[in-house]
């Protein structure tokens, strides 16, 4: 892989990432409700998602995916349906009042689902998002010189883009997070979520309306 090849790669990667999508939403939405440090485990799985996207693409069974049509309905709706059932476990998330110094009533704050589950939630989100599959199987091989060994350059652009893309959601994530000194009552909590909910249950229906040619549009 050229220097020159890879550099355009940097360029297209840092354009994807910082593209608002299901990835950003969750991002922002664990960071100004968990903080930084807890979203980075959400950002966690979304990367692990992203090289498993980036991998399929790469070893052709993307191509595959895209080519029928039963196969691509069937993950275009898991991602779809997904994303809205993470959107309705925001908006009826749960919002604690902490206990201050000497038993007094302290901000609220939602409560953090167990890492586990957040690494899941970030993977989940990016393994059933049918875009992200159509972009790297109409974008990935003009990066990919075929006469050259495949493996070491999909690792070079994994590593490219999940650099960059963990680099953008901990933005997002770290721009959310600053704003949780404006929600610190219960209600405020709750409208939050109810946004954040609303808006990955939106980003979910959309998928819906994803087409299997999206790829050569």
């Amino acid at each position: 892989m050229t220097f020159a090849t890879w550099i355009t790669f940097f360029v297209a990667a840092c354009i994807i990432a910082v593209s608002p999508g299901s990835g950003a939403v969750l991002s922002m939405s664990h960071g100004l409700s968990y903080g930084v440090r807890k979203a980075s485990g959400t950002i966690l799985g979304l990367q692990a998602g992203l090289l498993l996207v980036l991998f399929i693409a790469g070893a052709g069974v993307g191509s595959l995916l895209l080519a029928s049509e039963l196969a691509f309905n069937v993950v275009k709706v898991v991602g779809a349906l997904y994303l809205i059932y993470l959107g309705l476990g925001q908006w009826r998330a749960k919002v604690q009042l902490g206990v201050g110094a000497g038993g007094s009533a302290a901000a609220a704050q939602s409560v953090a689902p167990s890492l586990g589950k957040r690494v899941l939630t970030g993977f989940l989100t990016n393994a059933t998002n049918p875009k992200g599959i159509i972009f790297m199987v109409a974008v990935l091989p003009n990066f990919i010189n075929q006469h050259a060994p495949v493996l070491p350059q999909l690792l070079i652009l994994a590593v490219t883009m999940c650099s960059i893309d963990l680099v953008v959601m901990h933005s997002y994530a770290l721009l959310a997070a600053s704003m949780q000194r404006y929600f610190r009552d219960a209600r405020a909590l709750r409208k939050q979520n109810r946004v954040f909910g609303g808006l990955l249950m939106a980003v979910g229906a959309a998928l819906f309306f994803v087409k299997r040619g999206g790829a050569n549009a």
